[in-house]
């Protein structure tokens, strides 16, 4: 069993009352623990959040979310995060050596994932592309 941390999009995915795009991700997860990201967390709230503000979803979908988060585990930030944010930001190049801008959030979930050691597993493959030392998991493009 391993510890696998599961980007926004995957996650929504697995948890979705219509889970066929996360069909392809089921193999993966399966049998394995689950961590999010806190930026992982807070782009869910803001999801139900604009889901309830739209009169897209009741008000009480929220208690749906709360507890699928208790049963995964959520990856804090502390200063290793931060500091490995810090070293990526920098690193990151693109394919001509000149710098790329990867999207803040994106890089968060990328600094946490490598500061733990864990596998990213994502359907956004180009977004983490380059990032040195992280190893990711997807079924984008496939």
């Amino acid at each position: 069993m391993a510890t696998l941390m599961v980007d926004t999009d995957v996650y929504s995915y697995a948890i979705a009352t219509n889970p066929r795009r996360g069909i392809p991700y089921k193999r993966h997860l399966e049998g394995n623990l689950i961590a999010l990201s806190f930026i992982t967390v807070g782009e869910l709230y803001a999801g139900y959040e604009k889901m309830i503000n739209q009169g897209k979803w009741p008000k009480d979908r929220l208690k749906e979310l709360e507890s699928r988060l208790a049963s995964v585990t959520v990856v804090p930030y502390d200063a290793g995060i931060c500091r490995t944010f810090g070293r990526l930001k920098y690193a990151i190049k693109n394919p001509n050596g000149s710098a790329r801008t990867l999207a803040p959030n994106d890089l968060w979930i990328a600094a946490s994932t490598i500061h733990h050691g864990l596998t990213l597993v994502t359907n956004n493959a180009k977004h983490f592309e380059g990032v040195p030392g992280l190893t990711i998991i997807t079924e984008s493009g496939r």
